[in-house]
């Protein structure tokens, strides 16, 4: 039995919990509250790096989102989640990266605003939304006429991506300016998946406690 150790509110988390919806399989969620429990002994035996997604399966352990994604693809290769023309796979290999490396980051700097919290520095915010601007351009030159990345059928790209630009416009970040990339995101937010998987108002309220107990202490 797989079992992901994981937090709802957390895009490194959700892409891996999306991904095993998709593969169908079965696997045993275990929540990890970010209020301290990721630095418990019992976690830090899984990972002693104290990050959330780790899976465990059959004993072994496997930390750090795209490895697990990764593992997932070798193990569990139906249905196939990447491609195997070297251009499509290069474009998903790509988006990936650039989600992990340049958007996600940038997107965390409008974490008070996704939370309804005070806050912001508007040189950084300023910042922020000029480096997710060039990665939604780049996006929206890369997705051609299929529906997803380098595919006719939805990839680890497509979840990678999706789950941080998804929230874009919760944080008042329009799509409408990259058209391809809003109908993409339509395609994504429909699916079962997606819709299992959204942070409820209890997760959110939840995560903005533990926030502003930690900008009180600080």
């Amino acid at each position: 039995m797989l079992t992901l150790y994981h937090s709802p509110i957390s895009p490194n988390s959700r892409r891996v919990w999306i991904t095993l919806l998709e593969k169908g399989l079965e696997f045993e969620l275990v929540q990890i509250k970010l209020d301290g429990e990721q630095f418990k002994p019992d976690f830090l035996a899984l990972n002693p790096f104290h990050h959330i997604p780790v899976l465990v399966d059959d004993g072994f352990n496997v930390v750090e989102s795209l490895a697990i994604l990764d593992y997932l693809e070798a193990k569990y290769p139906t249905p196939a989640m990447l491609p195997t023309d070297a251009k499509d796979l290069a474009i998903a290999r790509m988006v990936k990266l650039l989600t992990v490396n340049e958007l996600l980051p940038a997107t965390t700097t409008f974490l008070p605003q996704i939370l309804g919290l005070p806050g912001g520095d508007p040189e950084k915010n300023e910042h922020s939304l000029q480096k997710i601007a060039t990665v939604l351009r780049f996006f929206e030159n890369t997705l051609d006429n299929r529906p997803y990345f380098g595919s006719e059928n939805l990839t680890l790209a497509d979840i990678v991506a999706g789950t941080v630009v998804s929230w874009l416009p919760k944080v008042g970040i329009s799509l409408s300016d990259y058209p391809k990339i809003n109908a993409w995101c339509d395609r994504l937010i429909s699916r079962p998946s997606w819709q299992s998987t959204e942070a409820t108002p209890e997760v959110l309220a939840a995560f903005k406690a533990v926030i502003q107990a930690r900008m009180a202490q600080s």
